[in-house]
């Protein structure tokens, strides 16, 4: 479960946290899966996150040309 607190910033570092350490071989493979579903969380979270901002943008943008 995403915290409610968090960032974009702080997702996408713990997602390259998460990658480096794949890419180092540094997982064990008892917690890959574990990892694997928190990076899909991250991600989710990263895309609603940005669909967010996208649409906040566009509703400033939009009350501007009125």
């Amino acid at each position: 479960m995403m915290e409610n607190k968090m960032t974009y910033k702080e997702a996408v570092e713990e997602i390259e946290s998460i990658v480096k350490s794949l890419e180092d071989n540094k997982l064990d493979i008892d917690v890959l899966s574990e990892k694997v579903k928190r990076v899909a969380e991250l991600i989710a979270f990263c895309k609603s996150k940005l669909h967010k901002t996208e649409e906040e943008v566009e509703k400033v943008l939009k009350s501007m040309e009125e």
